[in-house]
């Protein structure tokens, strides 16, 4: 059982950026890790879920990304932080209890293949907004 612990994560910039997500909370097997901004405001942290539940027969591994863009918005002399939007992802992994580690290790490789940017039906479908046709 893995313990819940700091997370990096990579972004795809010309220069990549690691971003270190720190244990915030692990509750009834969802593990929370965040990365706040400079406000320190919980509304504004790059957030990462992961969760296992069993049910009979399979188990089910969902996975959420949160990453929210932030202004400072200034009133009457007051700055706060405002999420202007938010970017999502939701993953979930279902596999059949009697499926084996090397089945499981296929797939989320084959998955996180399929995420690289030279795999142009993804890549360009998601980070593009092009249509498939």
């Amino acid at each position: 059982m893995p313990a819940l612990q700091s997370l990096v994560l990579t972004d795809r910039q010309s220069t990549p950026v690691n971003h270190t997500l720190l244990p915030v909370s692990e509750k009834d097997g969802l593990a929370t890790v965040a990365l706040a901004d400079a406000s320190g405001a919980v509304v504004t942290e790059k957030r990462f879920t992961i969760q296992m539940k069993r049910s009979p027969g399979r188990m089910r591994v969902t996975c959420r990304l949160s990453v929210p863009v932030v202004v400072t918005e200034t009133i009457n002399g007051v700055s706060s932080p405002v999420v202007v939007r938010n970017a999502l992802v939701d993953c979930a992994f279902v596999f059949a209890d009697t499926s084996t580690s090397a089945e499981r290790n296929d797939v989320v490789g084959m998955f996180a293949s399929a995420l690289t940017a030279s795999k142009l039906l993804v890549n360009d479908t998601i980070v593009k907004g092009e249509s498939v046709w």
